[in-house]
This record gives C-alpha cells, sequence and structure tokens, in this order.
C-alpha cells in the first residue's frame, strides 16, 4: 500500500474497529481471510510503553500478516515527544498509517489524561496529532467521541480537523456514556457537515451500534459519512464484511471449523505471552445464537488450549 491508501480507497469504507484484549492479529487474520474490510486497525499501543525499556512486550500488538493490508498502528498517550519517537518505531515495522485513540472511555486510560480524556485537552490533542504527523510520511488519523461529559461535536471535531487528519473516526457517544444506551449518529451526521463547511479533505468514519451491513448503508446514506467502523458486532463472525456470505446462512460446523482455526492460529502467535483464557469472549460470540448451546458454552470455556477446544467441536458436530 501506499503511503496515501486512505486516499484510494473506494467509498464506502468499512473498517475493522480496534478492540483491547480482542483484535489481535490471530482474530485480524481470521476476519481478513473470511471477510477482509477496507482497513483494519491494531489494538491500541502505549506510545510512552514504545519509547522504554520495556517496549519488547508491546511489539506482539503489532504484528501483523500482509493479507490485512491496509493495517492501521493505533496509539494512545498524552506526550507529544513519545508519539514522535513511537511513530518513529511504528513506521519501522512497516504499518500503511497510525491512528491515535482519544476517544477510550477506560478509566485507567482517562486518569492518564489519555484516550477520551484528551477531549476535555484540545490544545494537547492538536500537538500530539502534529507531532505524530511531523514523525512521518504515513497517514494519520483519530478515533474520537462527541464529547466526554457533554456533547461538543462541532467545537472538538473543528480543534481536530485543523489539524488535517487523512480520517477521523466517531463513535457517537460521550466519554461518559461508555457503551450504554444508543449512539447520536445525529451529532456524527454533524460531524460531516462540520467537515463540509471547513471545506476539509478528511474522511469521516462513523463508528457505534452498527449490527449488520444492511445497518451500516443506511446509516451511511442517512448521515453521508465516507465509511463505516464495526466493533463488538463483528466478533464471532469474521463473515461481517462478506457480501456473499452471512453467518446466519452457514451450518453449524461451519462455523465452529472456522473457531477451532482461531484458536490455533492464536496459540501458534501467542504461546507464552496470551492467556489462552482471553479466546473465551470469541467462543462466546462464534456460538451465539445456537439451539441448545449452554452445555457447549460450558465445556469451551474450561478449555486451556486448541487441541481441547478441537475435540470439544469433534463432539459437537458427531451429535449434530
Amino acid at each position: 500500500m501506499t503511503q496515501i491508501f486512505w486516499k484510494k480507497l473506494k467509498k464506502p469504507i468499512f473498517c475493522l474497529a480496534p478492540m483491547e484484549g480482542l483484535t489481535d492479529a490471530a482474530f485480524r487474520f481470521i476476519v481478513a481471510k473470511y471477510g477482509k474490510p477496507d482497513v483494519s486497525f491494531t489494538e491500541f499501543t502505549s506510545s510512552d510503553g514504545l519509547c522504554s525499556v520495556a517496549k519488547d512486550k508491546l511489539f506482539e500488538n503489532l504484528i501483523f500478516d500482509k493479507t490485512e493490508r491496509p493495517i492501521v498502528a493505533q496509539l494512545f498517550g498524552t506526550n507529544p515527544d513519545k508519539f514522535y519517537d513511537a511513530v518513529r518505531i511504528i513506521e519501522k515495522l512497516k504499518f500503511d498509517g497510525i491512528d491515535i485513540n482519544m476517544g477510550c472511555p477506560d478509566k485507567n486510560i482517562v486518569k492518564k489524561g489519555a484516550g477520551a480524556a484528551l477531549i476535555k485537552t484540545p490544545d494537547l490533542a492538536c500537538k500530539i496529532i502534529l507531532a505524530t504527523k511531523k514523525a512521518t510520511n504515513l497517514p494519520v488519523s483519530i478515533k474520537t467521541r462527541i464529547g466526554y461529559d457533554k456533547i461538543v461535536t462541532e467545537e472538538w471535531i473543528t480543534y481536530l480537523l485543523s489539524t488535517k487528519p487523512a480520517a477521523i473516526t466517531v463513535h457517537g457517544r460521550i466519554k461518559t456514556e461508555m457503551y450504554k444506551g444508543k449512539a447520536h449518529w445525529d451529532e456524527i451526521a454533524k460531524v460531516v457537515l462540520v467537515r463540509d463547511k471547513m471545506k476539509s479533505k478528511t474522511l469521516i468514519i462513523g463508528n457505534g451500534d452498527i449490527q449488520s451491513l444492511d445497518q451500516a448503508y443506511r446509516k451511511m446514506e442517512e448521515t453521508k459519512v465516507d465509511g463505516i467502523m464495526v466493533g463488538r458486532a463483528i466478533l464471532g463472525n469474521p463473515w461481517f464484511f462478506n457480501k456473499k456470505v452471512k453467518k446466519e446462512n452457514l451450518k453449524r460446523k461451519e462455523i465452529l471449523d472456522v473457531m477451532v482455526e482461531h484458536a490455533y492460529l492464536f496459540e501458534k502467535l501467542f504461546t507464552n505471552k496470551k492467556n489462552f483464557a482471553s479466546l473465551k469472549k470469541h467462543f462466546a460470540a462464534y456460538i451465539s445464537g445456537f439451539e441448545n448451546s449452554k452445555r457447549l458454552k460450558i465445556e469451551l470455556m474450561n478449555c486451556t488450549n486448541a487441541d481441547e477446544v478441537r475435540k470439544v467441536v469433534n463432539r459437537q458436530v458427531s451429535i449434530l
């Protein structure tokens, strides 16, 4: 991919959201294989951490396969100088872009002044963006929300657009709403209006509560965003972006086989690095909607390696 990959993407643009502890290299590879999005993002990585003596431990967050391209590395932090140095490292890893997290509502991130807390310090946010852009020729994008404890869409987005990022992904909630209630897509529509009023070339990606491709298309038509980012709805459904295959039309065995493939890939990539138990959320999502799945779920939750997952699935398939 070129350094300006965002400009070469055909609209509408579909993006796989960065989700901590979920969208690691194993899951992103499975998604790329069965329903490739237009853009994928890594889990967020600390810019401070990449500049520390313990940086090697963070590189597992930055593993990716060429089939995922374009792939964007997401960073979080508060120090513009650390962002500059971290981005130089990211650039050497051959990513296609850099994304800055300005929307994470997690209390441990926010109390450091990072993530969604940057909405309260727009001057610092802009300095971080500019330092990141100065460090690289890769396109720089931002993922954010519409406010911290109140909606400040127009004011906040105006700040961000002034730095001329390649793209802004807007989650339609304020920080204090976390992931509760309905996303404010009317505010996401306002972001597009602000962008157009400023005659900015920044792409606007909408995010929040998208459950299907059909719904994604409707939201794009209603709000005029350039694309949609999907998060929680893709868990257990790597076919989400596949226009030819829908999970609900697949046989149970086909879904379970991909789950087993996911487990083995996770084990291959992260043996002695990540706890196998982190796959449990994925297992639960894969079998969501299955009839009489209570026993299957219990057995999967007790698995400690991929071989055990395969044995559970083989028993399940034998009684279908």
